[in-house]
């Protein structure tokens, strides 16, 4: 075993506090970032803007699709490339001289084949068509990753107001288990009623442990479209700020220009497309021929011009047919951005039905349910300590109240999330 030199360890023990003191600082610095990330209040506004400016490849794709279908319309509309012919022509076999025979030639041609009609360009039409249609499909998702991110962050939101008020019910009944304990040490009380309100604690724990548990479910969905910074941040139960949903009528007439019916409208331009290249299948196409004849010896030399003709002439079965597909494929888009308009419109009246309905009940519950839940509990409580009631029913009313608190917090998330809901049919600039 060597031993190390006293200068060894002297160059050690010089240089482990300030490698201790580096690992120190490094530790501190994570924490105190970790800490600041958990500090952070993540709105609503700022969850969407987070969800429209990821890499999300849900958003991205489409504009790579219409990037290629412009690619694939700037192709689809050149003629097709020229054709070259090489031949050797007549070669006699028994001397192979290019000079023998007077009908021995080395031809060259040349073929440039025209579409029919406007074919060229219907196709270049039709592509462009198809590439609007992915720029409305990405406003789209756009919509709906907006949409998507406030539902999950207002059930958040609900979430975290739920469990503060549980954790106020819950402290509220461990001082009441506490009052119980001291009057039962003393004689005067029974075991029943700590049992009680041992049982309404486990209740209200098991209500905590379910909300953590779908925070965490949520979390994960919302991290989906905001990355980490879902697991950190925190959530406020206070209310969102959405813009207020315009006048259901005039909602109704804008209708016609929300990404989904506009991308119907594309898919129905790009098949007009399709019956157009289909009628210009009654035309003739074109090909020109050109060709030169070298011959050897003092012959002359030939040169040859001819045009390839299409003739449409038995169009029942295959340019009638072809028609006939284009003019049904272009109708059934139209059926489908008719049945992608009726669907917004149901959507639009179940959201502001849902929206105006919520307000109702939250107004009826703060203001008559509530008000009585707060009322029997006190009386509940007098009775209790009078001697009139018993513990359990103190425990129910004081539930009761737990309950209709949390009902309220529910209608107020479901109220916003039908504005939200409305807010998506009606469009905004989120971006």
């Amino acid at each position: 075993m060597i031993k190390p030199s006293s200068a060894s360890l002297a160059v050690l023990l010089a240089t482990l506090p300030s490698v201790v003191t580096s690992d120190v600082f490094a530790y501190e610095e994570a924490q105190h970032q970790i800490q600041n990330e958990i500090n952070i209040v993540l709105t609503i506004d700022e969850a969407v803007r987070l969800a429209l400016t990821s890499d999300d490849p849900y958003l991205r794709q489409p504009e790579e699709m219409a990037s290629s279908y412009e690619q694939a319309g700037i192709a689809d509309s050149q003629l097709a490339d020229p054709k070259v012919r090489l031949n050797f022509a007549n070669w006699p076999l028994d001397s192979f001289s290019y000079s023998q025979e007077p009908m021995t030639q080395i031809q060259v041609g040349v073929s440039q084949s025209f579409p029919k009609g406007n074919t060229l360009k219907f196709r270049r039409e039709k592509r462009n068509a198809q590439a609007k249609g992915e720029r409305h499909k990405q406003a789209l998702r756009e919509r709906e990753v907006v949409l998507d991110t406030r539902m999950i962050w207002l059930e958040l939101s609900y979430l975290s107001g739920a469990k503060s008020k549980i954790q106020e019910s819950r402290t509220a009944v461990k001082e009441l288990l506490t009052v119980i304990q001291s009057v039962f040490s003393s004689g005067r009380q029974t075991s029943q009623d700590i049992l009680r309100a041992e049982l309404e604690i486990s209740i209200l724990d098991d209500r905590l442990v379910n909300i953590e548990r779908q925070t965490a479910m949520l979390r994960a969905k919302l991290a989906r479209r905001i990355g980490n910074k879902a697991f950190s941040a925190q959530i406020p139960s206070s209310p969102p700020g959405l813009r207020h949903p315009s006048d259901p009528t005039a909602v109704l007439e804008t209708l016609i220009s929300h990404p989904a019916a506009k991308l119907r409208s594309a898919m129905i331009e790009a098949a007009d497309k399709d019956v157009s290249i289909a009628g210009e299948s009654y035309k003739p196409g074109w090909t020109i021929n050109a060709g030169y004849g070298a011959r050897g010896g003092d012959r002359t030399d030939f040169a040859s011009v001819g045009v390839t003709m299409d003739l449409p002439l038995f169009t029942e079965k295959r340019q009638d047919k072809r028609v006939q597909a284009a003019k049904k494929a272009r109708q059934a888009n139209r059926f489908s951005k008719d049945t992608v308009l009726l669907e917004l419109r149901k959507q639009l009246q179940v959201a502001r039905a849902d929206w105006e309905q919520l307000d109702e009940r939250i107004k009826l519950y703060q203001s008559v349910v509530l008000v009585r839940a707060k009322d029997t509990r006190e009386a509940s409580l007098n009775s209790y300590q009078s001697g009139v009631t018993d513990f359990p029913e103190l425990v129910r009313s004081r539930l009761a109240e737990l309950d209709t608190e949390l009902k309220i917090i529910r209608l107020k998330a479901d109220r916003f999330k039908a504005q939200a809901q409305l807010l998506f049919l009606e469009g905004e600039n989120d971006a």
